[in-house]
């Protein structure tokens, strides 16, 4: 053997040959890329990074790659994740022959033979093989003489999936560790929460700064990889090869959808197809509740393990859970001209379902605002005849025929708590309440303020009615407080004694001249009083004005 045989670069010849004649190993080079590389359409796949992919249906598309120069053997692993539909991909090595290598030390060798050494000397192996759409992971010994081709197909649509390489083991992993078991826990479940559990990643624990958990739940199924969620997020026409969903990118989200909760979580909402996508990091808490979720509905719920600096993730085993239905709302039978009185509770949404058989037809509803603003809805044969949010008193006449069933939700339109009276009859003919005024406010005359005496006067109706005042001393800071919270609903039966200044019955025809003044005096000098008309009709049942504040002068 000559002293100056030299060694052929690797990249694209399979085995290393001892070049006795450099026509016959540039001729055997150059079949070899003929036959292998330009056949299959071959890129090489990069070692130590993560590349996406994008194929085309039915059309497969190729990556290779080999060891440095001057090393025999190594271990590499191959991480594939599908990001959307199934695909089918395998790893095939092309090895030469031992045989080979002797043969091609031979004085005697010419051209025409050598050229047939690569396709008789060389053998082609699968090593693995895999159709599905789960993230699946090779390992094995790489070697100086072969060429590895790994073959990607997509038979469904066009799809991306991303493709890692390395064959550096002493460097730490792209991805995050999974715990052994990397399934997720139901830990509880209730009418619009379920609570979960999954155990910790060592990666998680050891870079907490970049690592963190993140949620996925929606109704539709469970998502392997990070990727196939996020491209299941991806409107229509968007193909960027950047990470979406829990990357925030603009593709996938408005600003609108972004909430930073008060203890630094960040939820996200999509929507993806016909379902709502719910996205929230947490972390590295493992355990966490899910709320605002609907009774009696099934929900799928994914944990991903996500390092921030890289983008990479690692997915646990999904779950599902149905929250619990719903209990029967408690209906509520009322009775004719029976007054009743219920409290709502704004924080909970809850609603209170009343119902009603009439006797007649014609049935009048009636319904005052206590405290707060309601929202009322009623039904018949399940068609809504009126639907109205109020502060006040509103009276509902309602036609139909005997022995029809009315339905009544109640229901708070504010955040805080509020009550509500109820009545309903059929004996239209004599209203619960006695008819209002146009307006239920109080005046003050700022020229008739003295330092002892406040006048006030307010609107009457066309019939007989009963009116009391009632006064109260309050201090300035208590302003707010008592006009806001004042229980409209309550008659002068809840007022001290000391609080009655007179009642006294009124009324006239012509309703322009329907207003009386009041007069009160004994009152302190430089004093905040708060006053209060009660309208008493007929039926016996109070009807509060509107609060008033007058302060009485300093100095007269």
């Amino acid at each position: 053997m000559s002293g100056s045989q030299a060694c052929l670069p690797p990249v694209l010849l399979l085995a290393m040959y001892f070049c006795h004649s450099t026509e016959v190993a540039h001729s055997i080079q150059q079949s070899f890329k003929s036959e292998l590389l330009n056949f299959y359409h071959t890129f090489i796949l990069a070692d130590g990074k993560e590349t996406t992919v994008h194929l085309l249906e039915d059309i497969p598309k190729r990556y290779y790659f080999v060891l440095e120069k001057g090393r025999t053997s190594a271990p590499f692993t191959v991480r594939v994740t599908p990001c959307d539909v199934p695909i089918e991909w395998s790893i095939r090595v092309h090895k030469t022959s031992a045989n080979y290598l002797g043969k091609a030390a031979r004085d005697d060798l010419d051209v025409q033979e050598a050229l047939k050494f690569p396709k008789t000397m060389k053998t082609v192996s699968t090593l693995f093989s895999y159709r599905g759409n789960s993230v699946e992971t090779y390992m094995g010994i790489s070697y100086y003489s072969a060429v590895y081709v790994l073959e990607f197909l997509s038979i469904e649509r066009d799809t991306q999936i991303t493709v890692y390489l390395t064959t550096d083991t002493t460097s730490e992993h792209l991805y995050p560790e999974l715990p052994t078991d990397p399934r997720i826990d139901v830990v509880g479940i209730g009418h619009t929460t379920v609570t979960l559990a999954w155990k910790q990643s060592s990666t998680a624990l050891q870079h907490k700064e970049n690592v963190q958990y993140c949620l996925l739940v929606n109704e539709r199924h469970n998502y392997k990889s990070l990727c196939a969620a996020e491209t299941a997020l991806r409107p229509s026409g968007v193909t960027s090869q950047q990470a979406l969903a829990l990357s925030l990118s603009p593709y996938v989200l408005d600003p609108q959808q972004v909430m930073i909760t008060p203890n630094g979580e960040l939820s996200l909402v999509s929507k993806a197809g016909n379902g709502e996508v719910r996205q929230i990091c947490v972390g590295t808490k493992k355990t966490y509740t899910v709320t605002n979720l609907r009774p009696s509905t099934q929900y799928y719920f994914d944990v991903f393990v996500v390092n921030f600096l890289t983008n990479a993730s690692a997915a646990y085993t999904g779950t599902f859970a149905r929250t619990l239905e719903e209990p029967e709302p408690k209906v509520t039978i009322l009775k004719d001209g029976k007054v009743i009185q219920l409290a709502l509770d704004g924080r909970k949404q809850a609603l209170h379902d009343l119902q009603y058989q009439a006797v007649q037809k014609q049935v009048q509803f009636a319904f005052q605002s206590c405290s707060g603003q309601i929202r009322v809805e009623i039904a018949r044969g399940g068609k809504v005849l009126m639907s109205e949010s109020f502060a006040g008193l509103r009276h509902f006449m309602l036609k139909g025929r005997p022995g029809d069933l009315y339905l009544v939700h109640l229901g708070s339109t504010e955040p805080s708590n509020a009550s509500v009276k109820v009545q309903v009859s059929s004996l239209f003919h004599r209203p619960f309440f006695p008819v209002l005024p146009e307006s239920l406010k109080i005046k003050s005359f700022s020229k008739l303020r003295t330092c002892n005496s406040v006048t006030i006067a307010w609107l009457g109706t066309q019939q007989m009615s009963k009116y009391c005042v009632y006064k109260k001393q309050i201090e300035e800071d208590q302003v707010w407080m008592e006009t806001r919270n004042a229980d409209r609903c309550s008659g002068p039966e809840s007022r001290q004694k000391g609080d009655k200044v007179l009642c006294k019955y009124f009324h006239d025809l012509n309703l322009r001249r329907a207003v009386t003044t009041e007069t009160i005096s004994g009152l302190e000098a430089g004093t905040v009083y708060l006053f209060d008309v009660y309208l008493i009709g007929p039926s016996g049942i109070p009807v509060r004005y509107y609060s008033k504040v007058v302060k009485t002068r300093k100095k007269c």
